[in-house]
């Protein structure tokens, strides 16, 4: 069973950037599919993009964050990254990571098994 850790959250200007980091233990990472996921307040959580197993070839984004967002793998760090540049203000939420050990990426959380705790990402204007 695999455990997730975020790390990289914290407070940036309006057009900056930040790189999150998904760090997997206990399980066979590269074998999962891993998405990124984020909920402001008093807001559902929603997708924000997902990458394949394995060798990571297929993504996926939501509308909101194409061409701004890059998600990527290192199996051999066993680590997922969120690189996420031209933020603004409603990129504020926390952030987490999510594994699926099945074949495809998916958008809905539920189908998801295993969560990280969340970082906070605040972006200011």
């Amino acid at each position: 069973q695999v455990q997730l850790v975020e790390s990289g959250g914290g407070l940036v200007q309006a057009g900056g950037s930040l790189r999150l980091s998904c760090a997997a233990s206990g399980g066979a990472f590269s074998s999962y599919v891993v998405g990124w996921f984020r909920q402001a307040p008093g807001k559902e959580r929603e997708f924000v993009a997902g990458i394949s197993r394995w060798g990571g070839g297929t993504t996926y984004y939501a509308d909101s964050v194409k061409g701004r967002f890059t998600i990527s793998r290192d199996n051999a760090k066993n680590t997922v990254y969120l690189q996420m540049n031209a933020l603004k203000p409603e990129d504020t939420a926390v952030y987490y990571c999510a594994g699926r050990f099945l074949s495809t990426i998916a958008t809905r959380s539920n189908e998801y098994g295993y969560w990280g705790p969340g970082t906070q990402v605040t972006v200011s204007s």
